[in-house]
């Protein structure tokens, strides 16, 4: 559940790029979206531009080949991206989207251009993950090919200048360098635990930063902080291999407090330094960072391994390294 509401949040991104689309006050009416979900091509491969009702214009030409995408589970997903446009003034009013699985099914979505009415958003979220709870990673993909396609770096320069008219909730930001309870260890046998689970004397895996080799040590004490409003970081990392639009695509959600360390590909980062763009090592391969958020995780106690070797260990899949070398 946690990998849908990050991609949701990640998914609200990229959208906000279509600014350029609502050139004028004539935005996207709730009607114009119900309408919308009833325009479809006949023949995706052929019809890049169609017009219906003689009213408005599907248009991929500005997009397009499909994008194709295979997930962990090695399904191949297909993604199209038309411009929907109202005739009259030529006025690009939003994104119609067709996603067809690999038996042909097609799920499609309209997403609205920046300046429709707030309902019209929340109607579009609400269609898209009830797809999602049909049609598994459905808002996941979705979001990585809307974030490459319509500028995701983008979004993020307009969206930090802007105000939601939204106070974020204060937390606490200290010298503690832990995680949540909720995270996953990656252990000896190869099974996981949560990581408010772990014990001293258990053996997890370590993976050495030079050489890549993962080898066994045993956990000498597990830190339990006070229960606070901590401050958490929270990454999206994202693995997508393959070139051009065919791309398997694999993904993972870190959260710690933003001073704990991570190996990335330029050395060792604190979790809060990390950027967009920032490649990120795993057992599994590199991941890139796609998203990153910081805000109060609510009050918890938060968790941190001391080893007696090694000079990492494994937390959802990532590596990160032991906030004291000299433990």
């Amino acid at each position: 559940m946690k990998h849908i509401v990050m991609a949701l949040c990640l998914l609200a991104g990229p959208v906000f790029t279509v600014l350029a689309q609502d050139t004028t006050s004539k935005a996207l009416t709730m009607a114009e979206y119900e309408k919308a979900k009833n325009f479809s091509p006949a023949d995706l491969d052929k019809d890049s531009y169609v017009k219906f009702e003689n009213t408005y214009i599907l248009d991929r030409n500005d997009f397009g080949k499909p994008y194709f995408i295979t997930g962990d589970d090695g399904l191949k997903k297909r993604i199209d991206l038309y411009k929907l446009i109202r005739k009259e003034g030529r006025i690009e009013i939003g994104t119609v989207i067709f996603y067809t699985t690999e038996t042909g099914h097609r799920y499609m979505a309209c997403l609205p251009g920046f300046r429709a009415d707030g309902k019209i958003w929340e109607k579009y979220f609400e269609d898209i993950h009830a797809i999602d709870k049909v049609e598994k990673n459905f808002v996941l993909k979705l979001s990585y090919v809307l974030s490459k396609e319509l500028g995701f770096q983008l979004y993020r320069a307009g969206a930090a200048g802007g105000s939601s008219g939204r106070e974020r909730e204060a937390g606490t930001y200290g010298n503690d360098i832990c995680f949540p309870g909720n995270t996953v260890v990656t252990m000896a046998d190869g099974k996981t635990r949560l990581l408010s689970d772990v014990r001293a004397g258990d053996a997890i895996v370590t993976v050495d930063p030079v050489t890549s080799q993962a080898t066994t040590v045993t956990v000498k004490e597990l830190t339990v902080h006070d229960a606070k409003n901590y401050v958490i970081t929270r990454v999206l990392l994202v693995c997508a291999l393959g070139e051009g639009r065919e791309i398997r695509l694999s993904s993972r959600i870190l959260q710690a407090t933003p001073n704990h360390p991570i190996l990335t590909a330029e050395g060792e980062k604190k979790m809060g330094e990390l950027s967009v763009g920032d490649k990120v090592t795993s057992p599994e391969g590199t991941f890139t960072v796609w998203n990153k958020e910081e805000s109060a995780g609510g009050v918890q106690k938060v968790y941190n391994i001391v080893a007696a070797g090694g000079s990492t260990y494994i937390m959802d899949g990532v590596t990160v390294l032991q906030k004291s070398l000299k433990n």
